[in-house]
């Protein structure tokens, strides 16, 4: 548990256990999708249509003065297992035994920038270490060439960098951001516009020996070693990076599959296969960004067009994992910052709800086909099963090898871990 050496500080390491994954892929839907249209079936919702939630179930006042709204989309059952998804999903639904829906999540505060910082790093508080840093900092990575963590399009506001970034761990284990897919320079100052690659070289090893030597004249400053490798590792990125988003040897099939070339999920689409990419290239943890999920009006509208947007890239990713045999090592994260209202103030939007919403995993060591943990009657609120974003973390942890107990860092005079004091690992979803 004490600090990892900063030498060599993004090596392959090994887990504290034998680990069912070796990487993940986190989907983060920004905004807060409607757990109660997509993937947490509340069939008491079309009873009670159009009545307040104290008629649905004692104790539901948390929502008082609204007025329940049924979901204007199907659900129906899918797969062996029988998971309900909804129609929005049509794609997805094809793997429902390999979704593992968790319905009975929560988080602490209802705002968008509390609940999304503190969904990437548990504290909304406290400038803290994101997951995907905490995650490089347990495991190193598996390809020098290439950064340990790369989010794509990270939001750029509600925390902006901090939703990345390694707090008080060493700058090194940061998660790298690629702000556009499409972009000829995807990542700022890739290319060095006054010197050839060797006058570079020549440049940073006169740089470098001038770290190291200030390195060993202040051996309590770790952030120099991260600063050494950084350095090193950007070096080697420029030649790296470009070869793996490139999507040129893509045969045309895959590029369908991905949904790109169409207008309403191309975007997306191109994300989903750069991470398929990162993560054969040995990348530990890519993060994708899909914005404009916070439907407080428009919702018939809006909540189809995001689902479109993500249903056939999310699909696509799940088979092209499968047939290269990478699902049974990558995990696979679906979620918001939290979910939305059932019952309503305005006749097509949902508003902010913290108290109850659903996260999906699938792949490395996750059982598919299964609900886990259950809102209330209607989904206002988790009352079954209840997983916070600490319960998360430390399962995210665990499927990687991690005990989220004995990764922790020291600082400012005490041990800190992501989940702090808190976080129980979800042993029932474990296959």
């Amino acid at each position: 548990a004490a600090n990892r050496k900063q030498q060599n500080a993004l090596m392959n390491r090994e887990p504290h256990f034998p680990a069912a994954a070796k990487r993940v892929i986190f989907l983060c839907m920004r905004g807060g999708p409607s757990h109660v249209d997509t993937f947490d079936y509340k069939p008491d919702l079309e009873k009670f249509d159009g009545k307040s939630p104290s008629a649905a179930a004692t104790g539901l006042n948390v929502q008082k003065g609204r007025k329940l709204k049924k979901s204007p989309w199907k659900f129906s059952k899918h797969g062996e297992s029988g998971l309900p998804i909804s129609s929005l999903y049509p794609e997805l639904a094809r793997h429902a035994d390999d979704l593992c829906l968790l319905n009975g999540s929560y988080t602490d505060i209802p705002n968008h920038p509390q609940a999304l910082v503190q969904l990437h790093t548990g504290s909304f508080q406290f400038v803290r270490p994101s997951v995907g840093a905490w995650v490089l900092y347990g495991l190193g990575t598996d390809n020098q060439d290439l950064p340990g963590f790369i989010t794509i399009k990270p939001p750029a506001r509600l925390g902006g960098a901090q939703n990345y970034g390694s707090g008080f761990l060493p700058a090194v284990f940061q998660g790298t951001p690629i702000k556009d897919v499409q972009s000829a320079s995807p990542i700022g100052n890739m290319r060095n516009p006054k010197l050839s690659q060797s006058l570079q070289r020549k440049q940073l090893d006169l740089l470098q020996a001038m770290n190291r030597e200030a390195a060993q004249q202040n051996p309590l400053n770790s952030e120099l070693d991260g600063v050494i490798e950084s350095y090193e590792l950007g070096y080697r990125m420029q030649a790296a990076v470009p070869e793996v988003m490139d999507l040129s040897g893509e045969s045309a099939t895959t590029l369908s599959s991905y949904g790109i070339g169409s207008s309403k999920s191309d975007e997306f689409g191109r994300q989903c296969l750069m991470a398929r990419r990162f993560a054969e290239a040995g990348v530990r943890f890519i993060e994708l960004t899909h914005e404009g999920w916070d439907q407080h009006s428009n919702l018939s509208s809006k909540l189809s067009s995001n689902c479109q947007a993500t249903d056939l890239p999310i699909a696509g990713l799940i088979s092209d994992l499968k047939q290269r045999d990478m699902l049974k090592d990558t995990l696979i994260i679906w979620s918001g910052e939290f979910g939305r209202t059932p019952a309503v103030r305005r006749a097509d939007g949902r508003d902010h709800n913290s108290t109850g919403y659903t996260v999906w995993m699938c792949g490395a060591g996750v059982k598919g086909g299964m609900r886990y943990g259950a809102t209330d009657e209607v989904g206002i609120a988790a009352v079954k099963d209840r997983m916070h974003v600490h319960d998360l973390h430390a399962t995210t942890l665990h499927l990687l090898g991690l005990d989220h107990e004995k990764l922790t860092y020291r600082y400012a005079g005490r041990d800190f871990r992501l989940t702090d004091v808190y976080g129980r690992v979800a042993t029932e979803i474990i296959g």
